[in-house]
């Protein structure tokens, strides 16, 4: 017997934007990690540090999409069918000397006010979950199509001024962003949030950088829009 999606909700930063901790998110979690270990994984494009993998196509079912918009409508008031625009399995593989500019700073996955990210543990021994920021200079912890360019030249300022961050993963606050909020992963555990929201996987020194899906740090990452 499957147990029921139990949802609660933080509030993250100044701007108060809530961020929705969906436990017990998948009915077949156990079936998904055996899955994923059978799963071909390529470098992944993009930013993302580590490697991808398509999903079984049971993975959005009619019943997990209505949550995802029962979600959206109860806890950032969007209302509207969910649309998937992207998902996959994800680990996080790439060397820490190896991780690019973008990679070493908080990002964001869109700038549409309807847009959600979803991030779905499926480790049950890799707890490192996702981490929220805000711009120390601007103040900035979302962005949009106003907002963007502006940032993203204040930025490249700041990072001729001050120099490039040390390669490494961003875990904790820095000369340049303040972690607002770090909330945990946990096996079944799903993430909701704006996409538009500064974030970055919480990857710290302890977490393995391994490609196997059976020990890395496995999630199905996750971007739809409410229309």
């Amino acid at each position: 017997m499957s147990v029921e999606p139990v949802i609660n909700v933080v509030s993250v930063g100044n701007e108060s934007k809530p961020v929705a901790i969906v436990d017990n998110f998948h009915p077949a979690a156990e079936n998904l990690r055996s899955v994923a270990q059978q799963s071909t994984f390529v470098p992944a494009l993009n930013l993302y540090p580590g490697i991808r993998a398509d999903l079984p196509d049971g993975y959005w079912s009619q019943k997990q999409l209505e949550l995802v918009e029962a979600v959206a409508k109860d806890v950032f008031s969007l209302r509207g069918k969910a649309n998937l625009i992207d998902s996959s399995y994800s680990i996080v593989t790439t060397p820490r000397k190896e991780l690019k500019i973008g990679q070493r700073l908080p990002h964001v996955d869109g700038f549409r006010s309807n847009q959600l990210a979803l991030v779905h543990y499926l480790s049950p021994n890799v707890t490192d979950g996702t981490a929220f920021y805000r711009h120390r200079s601007t103040g900035l912890e979302l962005l949009n199509e106003d907002l963007r360019h502006f940032y993203f030249r204040q930025i490249d300022q700041e990072l001729k001024q001050a120099g490039v961050p040390k390669a490494d993963y961003i875990n904790g606050n820095t000369q340049l962003f303040e972690q607002v909020a770090m909330i945990d992963g946990k096996f079944n555990r799903a993430l909701l949030y704006l996409g538009s929201q500064l974030h970055s996987g919480f990857i710290t020194p302890n977490t393995p950088l391994c490609s196997k899906p059976s020990t890395g740090r496995l999630t199905v990452t996750g971007f739809l829009t409410i229309d």
